[in-house]
């Protein structure tokens, strides 16, 4: 496997800041960075102008495997759920992490993508849960967030509460399942992302992965799988931000393995 994962051991040592310090230091920072504005703006817009914006895969319902028996996955969240960079969803997120997860259950998998490009926790509570059907029914649920909380500067509070309060409803909604997080972004091996934008936006990638963590340390049934030590960039982006096809691939089997873990123990 291409993904370096932490031991779970080892991310309890993570977590030790508190909600407050976390807001404090973004409060702090955002303060300091006033005078350059205008430049991580303009890095931000050419940025943009150079990668474009990649068309949302097709087919976003489907069914993996031929296991003994079937379950049903809904994927819901930002541009990765869309399957921005791969042709149709059976190769982008949704499909890949339904063929593994599988895989490991000895089971088909009857799978939703619902995502957006471009929305935040905030905004998928809007747009995106008012589209799950009524009267549907999951297993397993996998939410797919983060990176437009980063690129749009969403603070560890208002993040954690935003989170929150969509993990409520889809647990409220979906009592039996068994919910899954994707980590946030991995800013820092962007090709694309100029200096210091991406450190800057790496490093609060980093903050919300932390408050992810420390969040669903305190809640059942709800894993987040933590960002990688590190992990192979050959062949993984489609535009230096999105995943291709191999780099879902490559994600969802690492998230399904980790996860795996999470339910042996």
């Amino acid at each position: 496997m291409k993904f370096i994962t932490k031991p779970i051991a080892q991310l309890k040592s993570l977590c030790r800041m508190s909600l407050r310090k976390w807001q404090a230091i973004y409060v702090a920072a955002g303060i300091a960075l006033l005078p350059a504005a205008p430049l991580l703006y303009l890095q931000g817009r050419i940025t943009r102008w150079k990668v474009g914006v990649l068309p949302y895969a097709k087919d976003p319902e489907g069914v993996s495997g031929d296991g003994d028996g079937t379950v049903s996955l809904l994927v819901i969240g930002e541009s990765t759920v869309a399957g921005l960079g791969a042709r149709t969803h059976k190769q982008a997120l949704a499909g890949r992490f339904g063929y593994w997860l599988g895989k490991h259950l000895g089971k088909s998998v009857r799978w939703r993508a619902i995502g957006k490009n471009g929305v935040t926790a905030r905004e998928t509570l809007k747009e995106l849960v008012p589209l799950i059907e009524p009267r549907a029914d999951f297993d397993y649920i996998l939410v797919g967030l983060g990176g437009n909380d980063v690129l749009k500067l969403t603070s560890p509070k208002r993040f954690r509460r935003d989170i929150g309060e969509l993990l409520s409803i889809l647990r409220r909604r979906f009592p039996q399942a068994v919910i899954f997080i994707s980590n946030c972004p991995m800013i820092k091996y962007s090709p694309v992302l100029p200096q210091p934008v991406k450190g800057i936006l790496w490093q609060l990638s980093k903050m919300h992965d932390a408050n992810m963590r420390d969040l669903v340390s305190q809640l059942d049934r709800i894993y987040y799988y933590p960002q990688p030590a590190g992990f192979e960039t050959d062949g993984f982006f489609a535009d230096g931000i999105h995943p291709s096809e191999k780099g879902y691939d490559d994600w969802a089997r690492a998230m399904v393995d980790y996860f795996a873990e999470c339910l042996r123990r």
